[in-house]
């Protein structure tokens, strides 16, 4: 792992143990060469992977035993740079503690500059330009140190010792406008653009309802919750109920977005998550953010910097033209960003860390996987789109790169991927994409001119669970989401693999219904409640034009997808009758069951439905409040996926697909399972929803694997 600081560390473990020898960098990782007393090389190797620097994850290790060379010293050589790259870049990492105070100390040469850095913290991902890791390499290279900042750089007992990034303000990069000033604009309830470490942010005070509807309105994001920036840990638990894990997260050296409970009455402009039940906060995690939010102490909405559906904005002259319109002031800076970057979004499940959004602190960190992959390219899905190459025995995922509907995404989509082939001197040999034959990803991929394999999008999503928890088959894939291309041309969302000895088997699935109107159907939810209703043989009640639909089965595709089933659930219930943004629906029917569990469940045989919408229907009309409807729906689909798993005869259950980013749900089938025996693998490194697609599809079309017709067909 490169940027962490490990040479340093090397050179100072070698040095107390009175050992001679070498370190460099190379771009496969890190070489190290030192000789000595038997007893200190042997202290050398036991310390070396139990006192490495805390951010550091060392995925391989090889020793060999050499005949002394003679060196007079321990030195720290120039970085090798062969052509073969498989040595992993760390993300960017939020301010340390010790960077910190020197921020606010008075006395310290870096009082209030917004660059500060040291080995353990800082942009890494953002700036760098080629591997090896080094300063020449980066954004960094127009800033030449000054003597105190070269002393520390060359300084073996000081933490930024071959710190890279290392700045200080006689020799760094400089604001455009002074912080105090910006602090001001929002005071006043404008809106701040500031440029940050992977683009531009768009802030405005989060207390101050006309400030956050001017920005919806300017940003065209009709309903999408936005993200929370908050001073520290005791302000966020001012306003929302923060478990000891969640607090972890927020101060990780990754510094997530946080999905949390609000507390009541907890005064966050409505604006903000509207219809949400959950707020999406971050801890500054940079000096600048830190240095903005002193001045500035209240929550602010820090959400991306673009426009709905473009990428986020990095290039300077690029953001003054895209968000002058949306902006009020800028707050930029004269260090470049070499790629955009934005900033991840997770939240706990099963007690433990799952992403939803993978990008700064995350990205580009590698999936190691069993054995060596051919040189694979993949290009992921349509939504929540991310890339991936797989080097070795590791597949190396993009970061975030978002929906592809507009053309600044499919050019973004383009640049992600000439850029990590580049990172990487990646010659791909084969392109991996979805089966959508409209997808813009599966476009681009077959007119690459590469060999193309298509994977179908729901073993993508297995496959990719499966991969990141190193599970080898038989098992059991659980892939459940809103819109997947089916082998058979339909629209899959519901299905249930066995899989084993590279086969993959669909041995059950929902019930198909009809979704009236297609594509309008996934945004309005009365169109999926009125085809369950339909199939059902239950009155329809809505629109007479869609009724007719339904029954001439007029622009009607059938579907399996359970995201579909949570629509047409919440608009029976009352709980949401459109999705604004992709899954909102889904994530009110979990909100909605609050203090409303019960245990009870509604009949789902073998992923029949209909018996389930007669009763759910018949208690409403009944007066049932929303809370136990919505419980014993999840109820539900646990109790079909522990009926699956007793048929199945193996005890390996993979649980992937968008739906599983439903924390109730995911949990719930995690405890009935592990209770009766299975061993449940669920994500945590890679998100559940398409964003995992890619490392799926990577994986699949290295190792070749065949579809077997199933039981369910």
């Amino acid at each position: 792992m490169q940027g962490v600081g490990f040479r340093p560390f090397v050179y100072r473990l070698a040095t107390e143990l009175g050992l001679n020898g070498w370190v460099r960098n190379t771009s496969t990782g890190l070489d190290i060469e030192v000789e000595g007393a038997v007893r200190s090389l042997e202290a050398f190797l036991e310390r070396l992977e139990r006192e490495k620097p805390p951010p550091a994850v060392v995925l391989a290790r090889e020793v060999s035993r050499l005949a002394p060379a003679g060196f007079e010293r321990f030195e720290i050589l120039s970085s090798d740079g062969e052509e073969t790259r498989t040595a992993a870049v760390l993300p960017d990492l939020a301010t340390c503690r010790e960077c910190l105070a020197e921020l606010f100390d008075p006395a310290d040469r870096r009082y209030r500059y917004p660059f500060t850095n040291c080995t353990l913290c800082g942009p890494r991902y953002s700036i760098i330009r080629e591997i090896p890791y080094d300063r020449p390499n980066t954004t960094m290279q127009g800033f030449p140190l000054c003597p105190n900042c070269a002393r520390e750089y060359h300084d073996p007992a000081d933490r930024r010792f071959h710190a890279q990034p290392v700045a200080c303000p006689a020799c760094g990069p400089q604001l455009d406008a002074p912080i105090e000033q910006a602090a001001q604009v929002l005071e006043a309830g404008f809106i701040v653009a500031l440029k940050g470490i992977g683009g531009y942010q768009l802030l405005v005070d989060a207390l101050n309802e006309e400030a956050v509807v001017r920005l919806r309105r300017r940003k065209q994001r009709e309903e999408k919750p936005f993200a929370l920036l908050m001073r520290d840990l005791e302000t966020v638990r001012r306003y929302c109920l923060v478990s000891k894990e969640e607090a972890a997260l927020l101060e990780s050296p990754a510094a997530p977005i946080v999905l949390l409970e609000p507390r009541p009455g907890h005064g966050i402009a409505p604006s903000v998550a509207r219809r949400s039940p959950y707020l999406g906060v971050m801890l500054p995690y940079s000096p600048l953010h830190h240095l903005l939010a002193r001045e500035f102490p209240r929550p602010l909405v820090a959400t991306s910097g673009n426009r709905s559906d473009e990428p986020i904005a990095i290039d300077d002259a690029e953001a003054r033209d895209r968000l002058g319109p949306i902006a009020d002031f800028f707050l930029a800076h004269n260090r470049p960003i070499a790629r955009p970057v934005d900033d991840s979004v997770v939240r706990l499940a099963r007690r433990r860390e799952s992403v939803l959004r993978r990008a700064r602190g995350y990205a580009p960190l590698p999936i190691p996987v069993r054995s060596s992959l051919p040189p694979v390219l993949a290009v992921g899905a349509h939504l929540k789109n991310t890339v991936a190459i797989a080097v070795g025995r590791q597949v190396f995922v993009s970061q975030h790169i978002g929906d592809l509907d507009t053309l600044e995404a499919r050019q973004n989509f383009e640049r992600t991927i000439d850029d990590l082939c580049r990172l990487y001197r990646f010659r791909p040999e084969l392109v991996a994409c979805d089966m959508h034959p409209d997808y813009a990803s599966t476009l681009w991929a077959h007119r690459s001119g590469l060999p193309v394999i298509a994977i179908q999008h729901h073993h993508a999503h297995v496959a990719s669970c499966a991969a990141e928890n190193d599970v080898r088959p038989p098992y059991l894939g659980i892939a459940w989401d809103g819109t997947g291309y089916g082998l058979d041309g339909a629209i899959w969302g519901g299905e249930i693999f066995l899989v084993e000895d590279g086969r993959i088997e669909r041995i059950a699935h929902l019930r198909p219904f009809r979704l009236p109107g297609g594509e309008a159907a996934i945004r309005e939810c009365r169109r999926a409640a009125m085809g369950v209703s339909f199939e059902a043989g239950l009155p329809l009640e809505g629109n007479p034009h869609i009724a007719r639909m339904l029954e001439r089965n007029v622009n009607s595709p059938s579907t399996t997808s359970v995201g579909r089933l949570f629509d047409a659930v919440a608009s029976l219930a009352g709980v949401a009758h459109f999705n604004h943004f992709e899954g909102q629906a889904a994530m009110e029917l979990e909100a909605a069951i609050g203090g409303g569990r019960t245990e009870e469940a509604y009949p789902l045989p073998a992923g029949d439905w209909a018996e389930l919408i007669r009763r759910l229907r018949a208690d409403i009309e009944a007066g049932v409040p929303a809370p136990p409807v919505a419980a014993r729906f999840h109820n539900a689909l646990v109790e079909w996926i522990v009926e699956v798993a007793r048929a199945s005869g193996v005890r390996q259950i993979i649980m992937s697909g968008g739906v599983f980013q439903n924390r109730y749900l995911t949990e719930h089938a995690a405890a009935r399972l592990e209770a009766l025996g299975f061993a449940v693998y669920t994500h945590q490194r890679v998100p559940a929803n398409d964003g995992g697609i890619a490392l799926g599809q990577a994986v699949l079309a290295a190792r070749g694997y065949s579809y077997v017709p199933g039981r369910s067909g």
